[in-house]
């Protein structure tokens, strides 16, 4: 197991300067005074047709559980006169992680690490991705009903190089490195 990277996280939320307070006090309730063991920021920025409006993502993982924390700013609407911020964090035992899924672009010509989109299952969210089902007669127009996948996407994250920073993409690299370990000692403890 990892050191604790409890005061890490913090520092990193403080630092991004993004509502620290309020990102903080969502992460310490969900968290519930378990160590960190990996973690990955994400703060973004997202164009609504005048506004810049932020976004920030604290993906943390904890020796039982991972843990999500995703904080929006929004515009005033019709309950609320002004602008204002929505936290929303969910906790999902590491045992009930379905799958761990690491995408890496890599630059042909320099070799270099571009991207990593990290796609992390648990069962909750599910797309279904259907097309006509056909067979190999050309001539052929009977209805051969449908063909498909289906594909857990609870929660995806992509981060680049150009935009969030090379040590950012090490990190999720790092962060799906060690929730994968923890989610085979979680397979191997349940058949033990």
């Amino acid at each position: 197991m990892t050191d604790d990277r409890t005061p890490e996280v913090f520092d990193e939320v403080s630092r991004s300067g993004y509502y620290p307070e309020i990102v903080a006090e969502g992460l310490r309730d969900v968290l519930a005074d378990e160590p960190v063991s990996a973690y990955v920021l994400h703060h973004e920025p997202t164009f609504d047709r005048d506004e810049i409006r932020r976004h920030m993502t604290v993906l943390v993982l904890t020796p039982s559980r991972v843990v999500l924390v995703h904080t929006d700013e929004h515009p005033p609407d019709d309950l609320i006169l002004k602008h204002y911020t929505s936290t929303t964090s969910e906790a999902v035992p590491v045992s009930h992680v379905r799958s761990v899924v690491v995408t890496r672009m890599v630059s042909a010509s320099s070799k270099q690490l571009e991207e990593v989109v990290l796609t992390v299952g648990w069962g909750a969210v599910s797309r279904i991705d259907l097309e006509p089902a056909a067979c190999d007669d050309p001539e052929c127009d009977a209805d051969h009903g449908y063909t498909g996948n289906l594909t857990g996407d609870d929660f995806s994250l992509r981060l680049s190089a150009a935009a969030d920073g090379g040590e950012a993409v090490r990190r999720l690299l790092e962060f799906a490195r060690v929730l994968s370990a923890a989610t085979t000692n979680a397979a191997t403890a349940g058949h033990a």
